[in-house]
């Protein structure tokens, strides 16, 4: 085993960054061995150095990232500070001197994967993100690697925790969407601004990086189409339940029917109880991966948390280093296949329309006639009402969303038809 250290920059020590350093610390025999040599922390870049970090030499903490970044002793950089800048500059710089990068960065990814992966290829650098996406969950590598002589034709998974857990409870107890935010938020399993997870921003990242390493084709943040779960009501989960269904919030990837193109998208759905992930519950993540050869498999654990995430972070060190030291480098981008990305207009599925109407001899027939003009086929229907006023549940089969805007549109115009209360697809069928 070689005795001189592989030298690790950190930048970040929040949650994930102190998990990090100190399983680096307490397991480093245990590191030295499955890599090869030691590895030693050679610097922790901060915003606030004054704060005590247990475990830490405050020797090595510093405010000068790009400085730490630039050192040239460096073999590799673990980036735990997330956002676009200054981690997008910082990467960039650790490549040009000689680093490879470890990062947890899924909007950094999601945006400029691309462009990073190009800075490290002309670099002869390694960019590994596993924790990226679902946290602990090994999921990247698998798909990156032990699919690699697969076709995936499908990735479709809960990947937001916060989202989960608000979702789950708000389907075992009843309760509406802020009374279940609010307790999330008590938790300490919801920001104090959870825009970006309830609105699916964070979800749509994630989305973005899986479609393009699944497929072999470029993905970006933009093409990912995205829908929050603010509006999924307490009605809702009682007719998911009415048909056998629950409430999720997906982020599904998947290739048309023809292999010519790709869709990538995040939004609330209804899913059979009988499907492995109407079975998530809390702050959970799982994956449900179809391919040509291996069929369904799924990826299922904690999708965040300072150890949970730390955990891939340092599985992809071992692989960084374990690679520094052969003077070789992993996979890198692959996007040979080049497939496009469809518009959410071209998507085909199932879909639950609620609508309130006027409780009177006709309605039935004029909504059926409405879908038919529109190409769009009812599965079931179901009408309860009373004193004037009805409630009108259509289920389809099968059909675009842009039939079904177009159905939903002229539906609107109808005399009797009060108001469309919540349209919600249904998957995992």
């Amino acid at each position: 085993m070689r005795t001189r250290p592989l030298k690790v920059a950190l930048l970040g020590c929040g949650v994930v960054g102190s998990e990090v350093a100190r399983i680096m610390t307490t397991h480093a025999d245990d590191l030295a061995q499955r890599i090869g040599a030691p590895v030693e922390l050679a610097g922790v870049a901060v915003r606030r150095p004054s704060k005590v970090r247990e475990g830490i030499d405050p020797a090595l903490v510093t405010t000068d990232a790009t400085a730490l970044v630039k050192r040239g002793d460096i073999d590799v950089v673990v980036e735990v500070i997330g956002g676009i800048e200054p981690a997008r500059t910082l990467i960039t710089a650790a490549f040009e001197h000689g680093a490879s990068v470890v990062s947890a960065n899924k909007a950094l990814l999601a945006q400029d994967g691309v462009a990073l992966h190009a800075v490290a290829e002309q670099h002869g650098r390694d960019l590994y993100y596993e924790a990226a996406v679902a946290g602990a969950i090994p999921l990247i590598r698998p798909l990156r690697e032990s699919l690699a002589g697969d076709k995936v034709n499908r990735v479709l998974g809960i990947v937001n925790g916060t989202t989960n857990f608000i979702l789950d409870k708000m389907d075992s107890t009843g309760a509406g969407y802020q009374e279940a935010l609010d307790e999330a938020t008590a938790l300490g399993y919801a920001e104090a601004d959870p825009t970006a997870d309830v609105e699916g921003f964070d979800a749509a990242a994630k989305a973005a990086i899986l479609a393009g390493i699944a497929f072999h084709s470029r993905v970006r943040l933009d093409d990912v189409y995205r829908e929050g779960m603010t509006e999924v009501t307490a009605a809702d989960f009682a007719s998911a339940k009415n048909m056998g269904c629950t409430i999720k919030l997906l982020a599904i990837c998947e290739r048309a029917g023809d292999g010519g193109s790709v869709t990538a998208r995040v939004h609330p759905a209804m899913i059979p109880l009988t499907h492995p992930l109407a079975s998530v519950r809390g702050a959970y993540n799982a994956v449900f991966v179809e391919s040509d050869a291996s069929g369904q498999l799924m990826f299922y654990g904690p999708g965040a948390g300072g150890a949970p995430t730390a955990s891939a972070v340092l599985g992809d060190l071992v692989a960084v280093c374990r690679n520094r030291l052969s003077g070789a480098t992993g996979p890198g981008e692959s996007a040979y296949a080049a497939l496009p990305v469809s518009p959410m207009g071209d998507v085909v599925t199932r879909y639950h329309i609620s609508l309130d109407v006027a409780d009177k001899p006709g309605v039935l027939a004029q909504v059926a006639t409405v879908f038919a003009e529109h190409g769009v086929s009812i599965d079931t229907v179901r009408q309860t009402g009373k004193d004037g006023e009805a409630s009108l549940v259509v289920v389809t089969h099968r059909a675009s969303d842009a039939s079904l805007s177009g159905t939903v549109e002229a539906l609107r115009k109808l005399d009797t038809v009060r108001g469309v209360a919540s349209i919600m697809r249904v998957e995992g069928e």
